[in-house]
């Protein structure tokens, strides 16, 4: 298991080495991820290290929200006073985001068909 987290904190070390001297616009562990992803579709396959800190993660991402709870708890005052915003804004961006998923997968079935 600790092999599997050096592979980790390896890749998002050189997610935030990129980010620091190439792509200040994008956060370290997103290239980290990025990289992990290239690097696992390239050997095609994962490690048993590695898959076992991916499964002991994916059980405990509920402590990973509470951070944002107490966050929402906290700013709860200003969160009511422009409700109608926070309301526009998530519909606008859920609304967003369900078209360009449509529209992308309508290119790519696109591309499969030819």
């Amino acid at each position: 298991m600790i092999s599997g987290l050096v592979q980790i904190l390896i890749f998002q070390g050189l997610g935030e080495l990129i980010t620091y001297f190439f792509l200040p616009l994008i956060p370290g562990p997103v290239i980290g991820l990025i990289l992990l992803l290239g690097f696992l579709a390239l050997r095609r396959s994962v490690n048993a290290s590695l898959d076992d800190v991916a499964a002991t993660f994916s059980q405990h991402f509920g402590l990973l929200f509470v951070p944002a709870a107490v966050g929402v708890v906290m700013f709860w005052p200003h969160l009511r006073a422009h409700a109608v915003a926070v309301a526009v804004a998530l519909v606008a961006s859920v609304v967003l985001t369900v078209a360009v998923t449509a529209l992308v997968l309508k290119g790519l079935s696109r591309g499969s068909r030819k």
